[in-house]
């Protein structure tokens, strides 16, 4: 899974997007780093045509809900399995909630083991367009009243991916994350929780480009 990613610049993100969140954002992610994610505007007015069609927001790589006591719960909530977000405490209530969002990623990092150590493999669309990672989102206050939002990518199994099967330890089950198509980016973000599971499929190996590389 996925624990490591270079996120968009805001020129990217205005690019793709429209919009860039106004607080600071790094580009290279890892757990409790904050980065960018995209959702729809919260209580937008759907008749207003100035109106941006997203929200861009800051957000903690790393899924906080509501009863967490601290940031370092976000060090294991960075990916949440499809398969069981509905139940799981940490993911639950975003799943339920429908809280989609999306994190984009101008590329994501994962470890080959093929060789017996671990190499870094950058792994970014082919076509050089952002990737579109499926996530859910949470707003989180800090016992000090600072208001935190957070996210996480939601996964699927990979073991019969052509591409990311190659990836993690040789006796780890194989993840991805869910890589959306353009086409279906608002589809998701306005998805109801019943629909969810829908949008959990494999990102075709053929769209995607590996390259060994040393992480930055």
């Amino acid at each position: 899974m996925c624990s490591h990613y270079e996120a968009p610049t805001s020129q990217q993100l205005l690019d793709a997007f429209g919009v860039a969140p106004e607080g600071p954002t790094q580009t290279e992610l890892w757990p409790t780093y904050m980065g960018p994610f995209i959702r729809l505007p919260i209580a937008s007015d759907p008749h207003d045509e100035a109106e941006p069609e997203f929200e861009a927001l800051a957000g903690m790589f790393g899924l906080l809900p509501f009863w967490a006591k601290d940031t370092k719960l976000a060090r294991n909530t960075y990916n949440a399995r499809s398969e069981t977000a509905a139940t799981k405490p940490s993911f639950r209530a975003a799943w339920k909630e429908a809280k989609h969002c999306i994190i984009p990623a101008v590329a994501i990092y994962e470890p080959d083991w093929r060789s017996g150590k671990a190499v870094p493999t950058k792994i970014a669309r082919a076509d050089g367009s952002l990737m579109c990672i499926a996530g859910l989102w949470e707003r989180w206050t800090a016992p000090d009243g600072e208001v935190v939002h957070s996210m996480s990518m939601l996964t699927v199994n990979a073991d019969d991916h052509p591409l990311m099967r190659n990836y993690h330890r040789p006796d780890d089950e194989k993840r991805m994350v869910v890589i959306l198509p353009n086409g279906s980016i608002r589809d998701w973000l306005k998805a109801p929780a019943n629909e969810s599971m829908e949008f959990m499929r494999q990102y075709p190996a053929d769209r995607l480009i590996a390259e060994a590389k040393p992480a930055r």
